[in-house]
């Protein structure tokens, strides 16, 4: 380590030397000249770059030799410096962004066929009246079927300009003959607020998944929905939320805590010290959070949490998050590509950095999580490794702990039934989705006539259907699955899933929250309170 911290200056040099152009997002005091001036250092890998290029053996690409070599720069930094290439640039900022031009549908490819899953409410599609169950045979004259379309070609064919025109033929189920549709592209949302509704009649819930630049303006819809309809009270679940932009963080915390009241302050390597206050801007300052977190809450999730907790304003509830607390800054290098590179760190309120060390490799700092789960913390809030060093006080006389996460006030073990890594595996895999878009594809007219809410209260998955999924996995996996064990739990993955397809907005975490034994915490607390 020693070694690598003497090289980092000649290491960011030859960075620059890259050919990268660092643009004006950056507010260095030295000047241009001095930032990008000649030396024999930067000159080296110049030269061995046209070495290569002009006079090695065979054909390389020297594209992907710069590549290599700006990652493993950055790997020598710090876990969160990254390297963004130009073919992932345009899907990483349309998920930061929070929407996207398109037709607005979630589909998946069935049977070598794009299959609408559900028409985005709003969107163009819906207004033009693709359903659930349709298949978009072809867009623009061009068919949209066939087992060498990739998902990625489909979508560059679905999307194009604002307001552009596409002219999609469509089979459905019971038609004699495909469909027309002429749908005018649209900005479609990427909603980073899953969910917005009440568990009591006093206690609102609020789903963030990330945090992007429309995040704020969802999570201010949200609640004044919330408002009225009574809530008194806020959950704020940031559970599995790696995080996002800092000022949008701000604005959150802004609306829970009093004028002038300090959210956070960054320091970068020269001192240089920057802090954010409250304003008067928040309409939710005398009413009682619960902010819920886990080991994958990160980052802006951190920023809310410790911002809350220094404060004495309201209840973190749930396990020690993730543990960073460095900013990164996106700066774009000329030919589409981006680095994301620290360049500063950030403080609550009482003064604590959250950050975990770093100092053994990205492995290790990666890794940290079995770790966690191997020393029983997940399960025993007693396991968790505190350095006194590190001790806070905030005003109200609660004691807070620095330097690896926020560590919450009310602590709830992991759920290993509802949290289960094959269930979480067959739900990222999409085999929940899959099955139950075949069974819906049935009879999709069963569920014409019911209302959202109905089904949230008393629809009740049978057993047939679990055994039906564990026919569907068994058909399309090598392992024999059985679900003897987690009978419960099943259903209530087909269940949520089920909810998700026929009506979106926030109903998959409605039930999937009935078994949450975090949510069942915080109502115990805002009821016994």
């Amino acid at each position: 380590m020693a070694y690598q911290k003497k090289y980092l200056p000649l290491v960011l040099g030859i960075a620059i030397a890259m050919g990268i152009f660092i643009g004006g997002k950056l507010n260095f005091t030295d000047s241009p000249d001095r930032l990008f001036s000649t030396n024999s250092k930067k000159d080296k890998l110049n030269r061995l770059i046209d070495y290569i290029e002009y006079d090695y053996v065979d054909e390389i690409n020297t594209d992907s030799i710069v590549d290599v070599t700006v990652n493993g720069i950055l790997e020598n930094l710090d876990p969160h410096s990254i390297y963004i290439p130009k073919e992932d640039m345009e899907r990483v900022s349309e998920e930061m962004k929070g929407d996207f031009v398109g037709i607005g549908v979630s589909f998946y490819t069935y049977k070598d066929t794009i299959a609408v899953i559900r028409a985005i409410e709003n969107g163009p599609s819906a207004k033009a009246g693709i359903k659930g169950g349709d298949r978009i045979i072809m867009a623009n004259g061009d068919s949209l079927f066939g087992n060498s379309l990739k998902d990625g070609e489909i979508i560059k064919k679905l999307k194009g300009s604002i307001n552009s025109k596409v002219k999609l033929k469509v089979y459905r189920k019971g038609e004699p003959e495909l469909l027309d549709f002429t749908i005018k592209r649209g900005k479609i949302p990427i909603k980073s607020v899953d969910a917005a509704y009440m568990l009591t009649k006093k206690l609102g819930y609020v789903k963030i998944n990330r945090f992007a630049e429309s995040t704020y303006k969802e999570f201010k819809a949200g609640i004044e929905k919330l408002q009225a309809l009574g809530a008194t009270e806020m959950v704020l679940d940031l559970r599995d939320n790696p995080g996002g932009f800092l000022g949008i963080a701000e604005q959150i915390v802004d609306e829970f805590l009093e004028d002038d009241k300090l959210i956070l302050f960054t320091k970068n390597k020269r001192g240089s010290i920057e802090k954010s206050f409250a304003t008067s801007a928040g309409d939710f300052e005398d009413s009682k959070v619960y902010v819920l977190i886990d080991e994958n809450s990160a980052s802006a999730s951190e920023i809310v949490a410790g911002a809350l907790q220094d404060h004495d304003k309201g209840t973190i509830v749930g396990r020690r998050s993730y543990g960073k607390g460095l900013v990164q800054r996106e700066m774009e290098l000329g030919d589409g590509s981006a680095v994301r590179l620290t360049v500063s760190r950030y403080y609550t309120p009482t003064g604590r950095s959250i950050q975990r060390p770093y100092k053994n490799g990205n492995k290790d700092y990666y890794d940290e999580y079995f770790e966690r789960l191997d020393s029983g913390e997940l399960l025993d809030p007693k396991k968790i490794q505190v350095d006194d060093s590190l001790k806070f006080t905030t005003p109200g006389g609660k004691i807070v702990y620095g330097g690896g996460g926020i560590i919450p006030d009310v602590f709830v073990p992991i759920d290993n039934s509802m949290q289960n890594e094959t269930l979480s595996f067959l739900q990222r895999r999409g085999f929940f989705g899959n099955f139950v878009f075949e069974e819906l594809e049935k009879d999709r007219h069963v569920y014409e006539d019911t209302l959202k809410q109905d089904f949230i209260d008393t629809f009740e998955v049978g057993d047939d259907l679990v055994f039906a999924f564990q026919d569907y996995l068994n058909l399309r996996t090598d392992s024999k699955i059985t679900f003897v064990a987690y009978h419960e739990e099943v259903k209530q993955y087909i269940k949520a899933t089920l909810a998700d397809q026929l009506f979106g907005n926030g109903a998959f975490e409605e039930v999937f929250n009935q078994r949450d034994i975090m949510i069942d915490e915080v109502v115990k607390l805002s009821d016994g309170e």
